[in-house]
């Protein structure tokens, strides 16, 4: 069976196929080339929903979208729903980084929590539709640390470990991640979708 991914960035293409084919044999997991949903949503949830319904609209496939990002406790949790353009609508994940890096330079590490979250929605053609979540919680880093993830991974330390997130191996991540944790969720759904 045939699902489609609704996004259009390929570092999260790459990350849910490695989170869901080994789960999920039976599913064929396909990039989306549609046209980009507005993001009209106030929530992780509305966000993901809305790509996913688009994506399933435009390719008559069931749909899997997320929406996902960091949420600081000292900034009452924001980014947030922002996170991929925090330093404006040019969605530049290295001005996101340093935007909020500066924002928090005068904060000390007791008062840098921070979590990831992670919506992960499914959409049917049939407009059936489901919505999981998951967290990952943690620290924001007074500087960038590895080349590994992407978004803010260099500057978040989850709990439990020495090494930032972009300093895990993609295994690691892949276990233990907000996206992990909110598929993990879905994965049961996906897979009364496939025919016995």
């Amino acid at each position: 069976m045939q699902i489609v991914l609704a996004t259009h960035n390929q570092h999260k293409v790459e990350e849910l196929r490695r989170i869901l084919e080994p789960r999920l044999p039976g599913i064929e997991v396909l990039a989306y080339d549609g046209p980009e949903p507005v993001e009209s949503g106030t929530s992780f949830a509305e966000n993901a929903l809305i790509k996913a319904r688009t994506a399933a609209a435009h390719t008559g496939l069931p749909a899997v979208a997320d929406d996902s990002g960091i949420c600081v406790d000292v900034l009452g949790g924001s980014p947030g729903i922002f996170s991929a353009r925090w330093a404006g609508p040019s969605k530049d994940a290295g001005e996101n980084l340093r935007l909020l890096l500066w924002q928090l330079a005068d904060i000390p590490d007791e008062h840098r929590g921070a979590h990831f979250t992670c919506v992960a929605a499914l959409a049917l053609p049939d407009e059936t539709e489901w919505h999981v979540s998951g967290e990952w919680s943690g620290h924001i880093l007074f500087e960038p640390s590895g080349s590994g993830g992407f978004g803010y991974d260099p500057i978040f330390l989850p709990d439990g470990y020495a090494i930032s997130a972009a300093e895990l191996t993609p295994n690691v991540k892949n276990e233990q991640s907000h996206r992990a944790r909110a598929f993990e969720h879905l994965i049961p759904v996906l897979e009364t979708l496939l025919p016995a």
